[in-house]
């Protein structure tokens, strides 16, 4: 019973933790946009602008919702929950910090911060439900009866599916070097050894590189340029059906931004300070603080990129997947294996 009700605790604080992190992602999003376009940005509702988001929030949910009447109702609706289910479930797996102390009054073993710990497969299942979400955005887009958005719905899933296959082959050089699937290992093993991003460069740029394209952010923002399809595939959704899709996004934002310092940035280890000897509340609790230090300026990077770099071409966002990334992830994987082999043999 305690199990049950400390899992129900954990889903909790996830789901509410992170819904209202995406709330003030935005913020923190208009603020950089502002500083890069030499602007002001929000900053009159509440302190330094900080209610903005709460009033943003109330705006989408009293906007009317309108369901033009040629759209295919049901696919219609299931499109935008198809997103974000897709978006939020990812998060089951990633380990929010170390395995804490033991607390025999509470439960049997060692405090989780892990929604689902012990699966062996979590990146494996991090891979697989995260490629859902093209899913609620091609129903989108056939749904919608409209030749913009179908349009947008076709751009978009060949986008999203042409990048998850180098995303996916690129962290093939890690799971060698690591030989396993679990997260929790992959952080340990650096912490034992070196950062992924030292072991493998050329996995980490690639990864990095597909990590933009998967979440639909520029340079990769094919799917929602504006100046092209109206507004891609979510052109005719309004009111909480497109903040769905907004929310879907940025959690996809945040859910990267963990497996990228997870995978290759050390996750919560600090280099030169031995931290992964010591346990205790006080030390899980500074590495927790540290992986979710590291998570920020990842998302952040996310977010300065997109006034940095100009959108891609159609034409060169898939030559760049199928004629770059995808052979430079088939050589990493050879030359990984080929070294390990020589190594160990």
């Amino acid at each position: 019973m305690l199990e049950i009700i400390g899992l129900l605790i954990k889903i909790s604080l996830v789901v509410g933790i992170t819904q209202g992190a995406v709330a003030y992602l935005i913020l923190v999003e208009r603020k950089i946009a502002a500083f890069a376009q030499d602007r002001i940005g929000p900053n009159r509702v509440g302190p330094l602008g900080l209610l903005q988001p709460i009033v943003d929030g109330v705006k989408m949910f009293l906007k009317e919702d309108v369901t033009p009447s040629y759209v295919n109702k049901p696919i219609f609706i299931l499109a935008p929950f198809l997103s974000i289910i897709a978006a939020m479930i990812g998060f089951a797996v990633i380990p929010f910090g170390p395995v804490g102390p033991k607390n025999p009054s509470l439960m049997n073993g060692p405090v989780q911060f892990q929604i689902a710990p012990g699966i062996d497969i979590g990146l494996l299942y991090i891979f697989a439900v995260g490629s859902l979400s093209v899913y609620g955005v091609i129903l989108a887009g056939y749904a919608s009866n409209n030749k913009y958005s179908f349009l947008g719905g076709l751009r978009s899933s060949a986008q999203l599916i042409s990048y998850e296959i180098p995303m996916g082959m690129s962290i093939l050089g890690m799971i060698l070097l690591v030989g396993s699937l679990d997260l929790n290992a992959v952080v340990e093993w650096q912490n034992r050894h070196v950062w992924g991003i030292v072991a493998q460069p050329l996995g980490f740029l690639i990864f990095l590189i597909c990590a933009f394209a998967e979440t639909n952010r520029l340079p990769f923002d094919l799917p929602e340029s504006e100046q092209e399809l109206v507004g891609g595939f979510h052109t005719e959704y309004s009111s909480m059906k497109f903040g769905m899709f907004f929310l879907g996004e940025y959690l996809h934002v945040i859910t990267v931004s963990y497996l990228v310092v997870i995978l290759f940035l050390g996750g919560w280890d600090i280099p030169l300070v031995p931290l992964g000897e010591q346990t205790g509340w006080f030390f899980t609790l500074v590495k927790m603080g540290i992986l979710l230090s590291k998570v920020l300026l990842m998302i952040v990077f996310v977010m300065w990129i997109r006034w940095t770099l100009p959108r891609f071409r159609y034409d060169r966002l898939m030559e760049l997947a199928w004629k770059r990334m995808i052979p430079l992830a088939i050589a990493n994987t050879i030359v990984t294996a080929t070294l390990l082999q020589l190594l160990r043999g």
